[in-house]
């Protein structure tokens, strides 16, 4: 196997020579670097990048780490991240977490050990203790989708009480009055903005929320789909529902047709996020959607400036919230 010294013999310079071009071909003159380039593929020449690693102190990957991989908000993030970092020679480490804090904290001090040069994380916990703990990690970092208080880092999310105003605003003003909310965990930032945006927007129209109507899905299917099977055998059943997500709303749709009611002649609905596909599905739903691409951008170039700027070390921490927009479809009946 070729080594670093055969391609300095064989370039005509030194082996810190080479390491430097290799590292940083900006402080190696054009004709040098021509030479070691060449040098390289003569010898078929590749770089252990863990020894690059501890040389540098740091290494080119970046973490990043979320809840679920398989959701596709968090891979269309995660593809504007990637695409932003390969064009300034970074590498993005991809990591789940299963929203599980344990878990998460496993994986990110693995991925500390691995000297990344930075992290993009979609915060699990909240809490003094998990506080602690990110104020502890001293890469340079960027939390997204979900706002802890005490964590004072880059933020990038979406507007989420918006999110929930709009879906609301819009079956009032189809004439619904009796609208169930399947919510997410109490705990997590998302979850509580978009039932805050629900419940304001039904107390300014003057309609009372009816607690009953109110069930955690805890953002997953099963238990989006028992939530609704709650909802669907109330004598007081709603005329329509807005799931907090993608997953409790699908499951919403699935428990509908399962009791042979029809969306939306018998029960509207309406999500927060898209979903692959929802285009040709039937009926349409109506949603208020995320701009992925945009926080995806945003997260990409906060990151690798905090990464490769001398002077962001002492920048304060910003946050970028973004408005979502409003997609209708044909889940929805005026009564």
């Amino acid at each position: 196997m070729a080594t670093i010294r055969d391609v300095a013999r064989l370039a005509e310079v030194s082996v810190s020579t080479v390491s430097l071009a290799l590292s940083n071909p900006s402080r190696v003159s054009q004709k040098t670097l021509e030479r070691i380039r060449q040098a390289v593929a003569a010898v078929g020449y590749v770089a252990d990048p863990l020894a690059q690693s501890l040389a540098r102190g740091r290494s080119r990957m970046i973490g990043f780490v979320v809840g679920n991989v398989g959701n596709p908000f968090f891979g269309d993030i995660r593809r504007e991240l990637e695409n932003y970092a390969l064009e300034h020679e970074h590498f993005v480490l991809i990591t789940d977490s299963s929203g599980q804090p344990e878990r998460e904290r496993a994986l990110v001090e693995h991925l500390i050990g691995l000297k990344i040069a930075g992290l993009a994380l979609a915060p699990s916990s909240f809490g003094p203790d998990y506080v602690d703990f990110i104020r502890s990690i001293k890469v340079p970092m960027v939390c997204f989708d979900q706002k802890v208080a005490g964590i004072e880092r880059d933020f990038v999310g979406s507007d989420n009480f918006l999110a929930g105003a709009m879906l609301t605003e819009h079956l009032l003003q189809l004439g619904h009055r009796r609208i169930a909310f399947i919510a997410g965990p109490k705990h997590m930032h998302t979850a509580s903005e978009r039932y805050r945006g629900f419940a304001e927007t039904m107390a300014r129209a003057g309609v009372e929320v009816d607690p009953r109507q109110v069930v955690d899905g805890q953002f997953t299917r099963s238990g989006g789909y028992e939530a609704a099977m709650r909802l669907l055998i109330e004598p007081e059943r709603p005329t329509a529902i807005i799931g907090a997500n993608n997953a409790v709303a699908l499951a919403a749709l699935q428990a509908m047709q399962e009791l042979g009611f029809s969306c939306p002649d018998d029960i509207s609905l309406a999500m927060i996020d898209n979903i692959q596909w929802s285009s040709v599905m039937t009926p349409r739903i109506t949603m208020v959607v995320q701009d992925t691409q945009k926080l995806g951008g945003i997260i990409a170039r906060r990151l690798l400036h905090r990464i490769v700027s001398a002077d962001a070390v002492d920048e304060p921490p910003q946050d970028f919230v973004l408005s979502p927009r409003f997609v209708p479809g044909t889940s929805c009946k005026r009564i």
